[in-house]
């Protein structure tokens, strides 16, 4: 399994081919945390968004939060907030590929690059 980051699902949602190539490539199921799943209704537009990211999202097995998550993102958050400016989603999202012994994939490099125990995949 392999914890897609929330940029990477935007990219897919709106028809990014290049990044549904190179996620086609690769030789593994897919997941997403809840707290992706929670940005993108955020951020949908109406509730005709919100039924397309449904349907979506129902392609995806999805982590949710529990105890070992959230304590692991006190962690990062107590130990990255200040120094690289990590925020409260992307600390989750990191606690659960954490937690779960999956690679991140992401298209942002710079938001989790200072996490020694995160496996990233750059797109």
């Amino acid at each position: 399994m392999i914890l897609l980051d929330t940029n990477i699902l935007i990219e897919i949602f709106k028809g990014n081919k290049n990044i549904a190539l190179k996620l086609s490539s690769i030789d593994d199921c897919f997941a997403i945390s809840s707290i992706s799943q929670m940005e993108l209704f955020y951020g949908a537009f109406n509730k005709k968004e919100i039924n397309q990211l449904e349907r979506f999202l129902s392609d995806f097995y999805i982590y949710h939060l529990t105890p070992a998550i959230s304590t692991k993102a006190v962690e990062l958050i107590k130990t990255y907030s200040k120094s690289y400016n990590l925020n409260l989603p992307d600390s989750l999202i990191a606690a659960t590929a954490i937690i779960k012994k999956t690679p991140l994939i992401t298209l942002n490099l710079k938001d989790f690059k200072y996490i020694k125990e995160l496996e990233l995949i750059i797109v």
